[in-house]
């Protein structure tokens, strides 16, 4: 019975009066939404605990103790894919559309701008300076730091992020609004 009724209703809670829809559509829009809904309840410490046995050694120290790895080693810092996005290691949620990757030099994978709500900012005191860090929306897993004022792209923002903090993944048609994080 479920199944006759959501293609009946589909078009009507998403606003389109005419339209039918595929249920296996609805079904994978639903089943994303309950993942997006259980992702974004979770503690950081849930968080930690479930990716114990799925990150390094390494990407747990950049990650959860807000490590940094040495300039120059991570493996996107001169990858440019046309396509795609870059996520979070840890919780695999969207930061990064590929085409706000850019060179700008300093060793990490840099961008200019993030997907609405998926990188969060907080006020780094450690060793000895003031820098903003750059953490991600869903988990709260160490991203990096954000630069303001350096010219490098129109948004005058640089994301410098660990690679070891993110995840490429070659989707195409992803959309989803980006915007800065300062």
């Amino acid at each position: 019975a479920q199944r006759r009724i959501l293609p009946m209703l589909a078009p009507r809670l998403l606003g389109h009066r005419h339209r039918q829809f595929p249920t296996e559509k609805l079904n994978f829009s639903i089943q994303r939404q309950t993942r997006l809904l259980s992702q974004a309840t979770k503690t950081p410490e849930q968080w930690r605990a479930e990716t114990e046995g799925s990150l390094t050694l390494d990407e747990k120290r950049i990650i959860w103790q807000k490590g940094t790895e040495m300039p120059g080693t991570g493996e996107y810092n001169k990858f440019s894919p046309k396509s795609g996005y870059f996520a979070c290691r840890a919780c695999k949620s969207p930061l990064y559309s590929a085409a706000a990757k850019f060179d700008s030099g300093c060793g990490w994978p840099a961008f200019d701008r993030c997907y609405e709500g998926a990188v969060q900012t907080h006020v780094d005191e450690s060793l000895g300076m003031r820098r903003v860090e750059i953490v991600c929306g869903t988990c709260t897993g160490h991203l990096g730091h954000v630069f303001e004022g350096e010219g490098f792209t129109s948004s005058n923002e640089r994301h410098c992020v660990n690679s070891l903090s993110i995840s490429y993944v070659n989707e195409e048609g992803f959309r989803h609004k980006e915007g800065k994080v300062c």
